[in-house]
């Protein structure tokens, strides 16, 4: 058990709490991974929703969109909260425009216009953000159904999911064969290992798209949490929020979260790009840049609860998304609507429009290569 996990539960036993108890942290928490009926499609295409448990850390996954439907972690006193925003139907995933919890492909993040040329040939993708192509177009991985198996190996337990999206699909060239694995390791880290091939030279960028509030989902908003990003510079986006191809410095501006800063410090700091995006919508350039092995990047931390996430990636840059388009339309698996800033993205990623950038990390997949990427989420909380 990881030196945090005893933490939580020796101060659990500080408070009082029995730490089995139903809603408290148990030492003992490896299950195997167990499936149920969540819903049906209009076609009735069965929804299964998996369960995971580990280390502390519990986490429900659809075969809809490969969508974290809820992610539950312990506080400092050992009390869990589901600390990712969702829904409780399957109708509301496929109603919703907010990408919940969702596996993001085939290209997380924005093309302009939905266009880009690779070795000479011109694609135009699914254009469904204004003029630009987002997250992969209108019906993205988002909005397919997984292929999910279970399985445990050594003291981790996790999913494999599959999808194959055809040659042409929203767009895109080539037929491309992804499998993503969610693994919670013994320590209740939650990791993700995406991997694909193709037939026919692509681009391919995939992520996820879980929104975070460490207080608990539809506590309120997330201005007091504190953000720490390893990034000395991000790139600008226009009017439609797609990067110029200037890398600016974050010093001496509202994007400077070098050190642990509270997001709501300077999001209505009246900086022209954060007016543009009505707070944060912007990619961070990792200083590490990519690397072969995961690097510790981000922290986020809820000093109420004392949650702590910590993201190692090996990519090169994060989208850091504070929830801005939340309007208070939307009823969460609490019950309690969701309003503006009540929660936050923190998408590892290549770049937006890097097929349209030549001077940013390429995203080109060819045939007879694999694309493989790794993303860590560590939990702890003092």
């Amino acid at each position: 058990m990881s030196t945090s996990r005893r933490a939580v539960l020796a101060g659990a036993a500080a408070a009082g709490l029995a730490v089995a108890a139903p809603g408290t942290a148990s030492a003992h928490s490896r299950k195997a991974p167990t499936k149920e009926l969540f819903g049906t499609l209009a076609d009735g295409t069965k929804i299964h929703r998996w369960s995971l448990e580990n280390g502390g850390t519990r986490l429900k996954v659809l075969s809809y969109g490969g969508i974290v439907q809820s992610l539950e972690i312990p506080d400092r006193h050992g009390r869990y909260a589901n600390v990712s925003l969702g829904y409780d139907t399957v109708a509301a995933y496929v109603a919703g425009t907010t990408f919940f919890g969702a596996t993001i492909g085939r290209y997380g993040n924005r093309v302009a216009k939905g266009k880009f040329t690779l070795d000479g040939t011109a694609y135009q993708l699914s254009v469904n953000d204004g003029v630009n192509s987002l997250h992969g177009g209108a019906k993205g991985f988002n909005t397919r159904v997984f292929d999910v198996e279970g399985f445990t190996s050594g003291q981790d337990v996790g999913l494999h999911l599959y999808y194959t999206s055809v040659d042409g699909e929203m767009g895109y060239p080539g037929t491309l064969r992804t499998r993503v694995t969610f693994t919670l390791t013994a320590s209740g880290d939650w990791r993700i290992d995406y991997r694909a091939t193709t037939d026919k030279a692509t681009v391919v960028n995939l992520t996820n798209h879980t929104y975070y509030n460490l207080a608990g989902e539809g506590s309120g908003s997330v201005h007091d949490h504190e953000l720490t990003i390893a990034a000395a510079r991000y790139t600008p986006t226009d009017a439609g929020l797609i990067p110029t191809g200037d890398l600016a410095k974050v010093a001496g501006t509202p994007f400077d979260f070098t050190r642990a800063k509270r997001i709501g410090r300077d999001i209505r700091a009246g900086h022209p790009q954060l007016v543009t995006a009505k707070g944060f919508d912007h990619n961070f350039v990792l200083d590490k840049g990519v690397t072969a092995k995961p690097q510790h990047s981000v922290t986020l931390r809820d000093p109420g609860s004392g949650r702590t996430l910590r993201i190692a990636t090996d990519q090169p840059g994060l989208q850091f998304y504070s929830g801005n388009f939340l309007d208070g339309t939307l009823v969460g698996t609490s019950g309690r609507t969701y309003r503006q800033g009540d929660g936050l993205c923190l998408e590892t990623q290549h770049f937006p429009d890097s097929p349209n950038q030549p001077s940013f990390p390429s995203t080109v997949l060819r045939p007879g290569r694999t694309y493989r990427t790794t993303t860590v989420h560590s939990f702890s909380a003092t």
